[in-house]
C-alpha cells in the first residue's frame, strides 16, 4: 500500500506539473480525444442522455457521498466508531484536496459551439472521477475489513466499484465537460488519498496504547 501511495502521488504531481506548464503533447492528446468523443455525443443524442443520467444521478458525487456516509452510520452503530470516523474524515479531506488543486491549477474546461452538457468551476482534477475513486476505494477497504470470509458477493461489489470508477470518468469526457487528463488526475489523486488513509489507519492501530494488564490478586495473602 505504501508503494501504491507513493506511485499515485508522484504520477499525480507529474500530471499537475504538465498541465500547469501547458505541455503541448498532453494538450494535443486531450484535444484530439475530447473532439472525437464530442462529435459522437452530438451525433447520438440518446447515448448522450444516458451518459447524463449516469453522471448526474447514479455517479454524481453527492450520490456517492451519501452512500459513504450511510456506511459510516452503519459502522458507528455496529461499534466500529474509529473506522467510521476514518472513512468520514478521508471523504472530507479528499474533497478539500480536490478543491484546493482545482483553485491552484485553474484549468479551463472544454468549450464547444454545440455543447451537450455544462459544468462550472475549474476542470483539473475531475471531481466526479476523484470522488468515485475515493469512495469506491474506501468501501472496498471497509468490506475487506469487516466482511466475512468466504464472501461470494465480493466479486460483484468489486466489479461494480471498478465499473463505477471507469464509467464516471468516461461520462465526463464524453459529455465534453472534462479533458482526459482531468479524469486521469482524479483517479490518481483519489486512489492516493485512499492509500494514504489506509496507511495512516494501520499506523494508528500500531501506535494505539494497549489496555493495561489486569493484576492477579489470586495469589495475594496465600
Amino acid at each position: 500500500m505504501r508503494t501504491s501511495a507513493v506511485v499515485t502521488g508522484a504520477l499525480s504531481l507529474l500530471l499537475l506539473v504538465l498541465v500547469a506548464a501547458d505541455w503541448s503533447p498532453l494538450l494535443s492528446f486531450d484535444r484530439a480525444v475530447a473532439e472525437a468523443l464530442h462529435r459522437d455525443a452530438v451525433a447520438h443524442p440518446g447515448l448522450t442522455r444516458l451518459n447524463r443520467v449516469l453522471t448526474d444521478w447514479v455517479w454524481d458525487p453527492w450520490t456517492l457521498r451519501a452512500l459513504a456516509f450511510a456506511v459510516v452510520l452503519l459502522l458507528a452503530r455496529s461499534g466500529r466508531r474509529r473506522l467510521a470516523l476514518w472513512v468520514a474524515g478521508t471523504v472530507l479531506a479528499s474533497l478539500g484536496v480536490q478543491q484546493a488543486v482545482k483553485a491552484l491549477v485553474g484549468r479551463e474546461r472544454p468549450v464547444w459551439q454545440d455543447p451537450v452538457d455544462s459544468a462550472s468551476f475549474a476542470a483539473f482534477p475531475s471531481g466526479h472521477a476523484m470522488t468515485a475513486a475515493v469512495i469506491c476505494g474506501l468501501l472496498l477497504w471497509v468490506f475487506a475489513l469487516v466482511g466475512r470470509e468466504p464472501w461470494r458477493g465480493w466479486g460483484t461489489v468489486a466489479g461494480i466499484a471498478v465499473v463505477s470508477v471507469l464509467g464516471v470518468g468516461w461520462t465526463r469526457v464524453y459529455l465534453g465537460v472534462h479533458w482526459p487528463s482531468d479524469v486521469l488526475a482524479g483517479w490518481l489523486m483519489g486512489w492516493c488519498c485512499v492509500a494514504v488513509a489506509i496507511l495512516a489507519y494501520r499506523r494508528s492501530l500500531v501506535l494505539r496504547p494497549l489496555p493495561a494488564p489486569e493484576r492477579d490478586h489470586g495469589g495475594e495473602g496465600t
